[in-house]
């Protein structure tokens, strides 16, 4: 079993983006999003990297077959949420164990130093979950990340679902989650999909795992960027712009 494994969630369709095929695939800088976070993951040591495909999944497949590194994928036939997801993915957390980290296929700015960093914070605390947060100044739409007074983690609380005084908390959740894999196993199919949505998501393995008694952390990363991604052409093209002014060219080099 390795000590570190990654799950991609790249499933997703993006309507809004006007183009046909998966959203992970948009480009930044010339290259999709997908790579962005590949890239990352590489550069931080992980190697053992699985994408949850779905929407035209034969396009991830070709794209992942031209990539100089393996990684494997499964298919989420229906997209029932990120939980759900995860859920399809079970069979490579049961083979690899220790420590996962679950992102999001079309967030291109989560960089190797806070992967690296939130998992040297999650490992040396003995955390069952840690979260990437990021402060950002406009908190609109994001999950609010609530701390207890020790900087323990007490809740993520969705944008509909927060108080006035929650509003005001400009630490959000990345979507980005470092995970201690049999922990995780040990609520995934605790999680229910009884929400207007009918999804399964995957804050609520946090949730479970709090309930439980379990620690749970979270890291605040260095750049408010890591929390941003694309849903539609304008935001993308927002993206590039911010990927031109940042790196100049695509970064991970070797992909």
């Amino acid at each position: 079993m390795s000590e570190k494994c990654a799950l991609i969630l790249a499933g997703g369709e993006g309507k809004r983006m006007k183009a046909n095929k998966p959203k992970a695939l948009s480009p930044v800088l010339g290259r999709p999003m997908l790579d962005w976070v590949i890239g990352a993951l590489i550069e931080s040591g992980i190697g053992e990297i699985c994408v949850v495909k779905g929407y035209k999944k034969e396009y991830i497949d070709e794209h992942l077959s031209n990539i100089p590194y393996y990684i494997s994928s499964v298919f989420q036939a229906e997209r029932l949420g990120t939980g759900h997801a995860v859920m399809i993915a079970k069979d490579f957390l049961l083979q690899h164990g220790g420590d996962v980290i679950i992102l999001n296929g079309d967030a291109p700015f989560m960089d190797s130093a806070s992967i690296s960093k939130a998992y040297a914070q999650h490992n040396s605390s003995d955390s069952s979950a840690t979260v990437i947060s990021a402060k950002v100044e406009n908190p609109t739409g994001y999950g609010r990340i609530v701390r207890a007074e020790d900087g323990s983690l007490m809740s993520i609380v969705e944008q509909k679902d927060a108080d006035e005084e929650t509003l005001a908390i400009n630490e959000v959740n990345s979507g980005c989650f470092w995970f201690d894999t049999a922990d995780l196993l040990s609520v995934l199919d605790k999680i229910s999909a009884s929400n207007a949505s009918n999804e399964y998501y995957l804050p609520d393995a946090i949730k479970l795992l709090l309930s439980e008694g379990k620690k749970v952390g979270a890291y605040t990363a260095d750049s408010s960027d890591t929390v941003l991604g694309a849903n539609d052409p304008e935001q993308l093209s927002e993206l590039n712009r911010i990927a031109l002014a940042e790196y100049g060219e695509f970064p991970y080099f070797g992909m």
